[in-house]
């Protein structure tokens, strides 16, 4: 499963989103096309951060990171790759 859709299926198993999987498109807005309100993004957060073992920072908690479904899971895939060369010998 790609990042993009477990952001997805965070967003409809986690987060109550009632739009179906496949019509949820990666320029779909959190706030105007899905309805999220600001408990909903915070849900976001913390489950993907759960998900994705991934820690999303106060800067990263922001409206150019999550303002769409895609830059979210842009973010994530930005995190995990950070996580995974910090663990990475040199």
């Amino acid at each position: 499963m790609s990042v993009l859709e477990a952001v997805k299926a965070i967003l409809i198993d986690d987060v109550f989103v009632e739009i179906p999987a496949e019509e949820i498109q990666p320029q779909d807005g959190l706030r105007d096309v899905l309805g999220l309100d600001s408990v909903g993004f915070v849900e976001l957060r913390v489950q993907c951060e759960a998900r994705f073992g991934i820690e999303i920072s106060e800067a990263d908690f922001a409206p150019e990171n999550f303002g769409t479904v895609g830059q979210v899971a842009d973010l994530v895939e930005r995190l995990i790759t950070t996580r995974l060369s910090a663990a990475t010998p040199a």
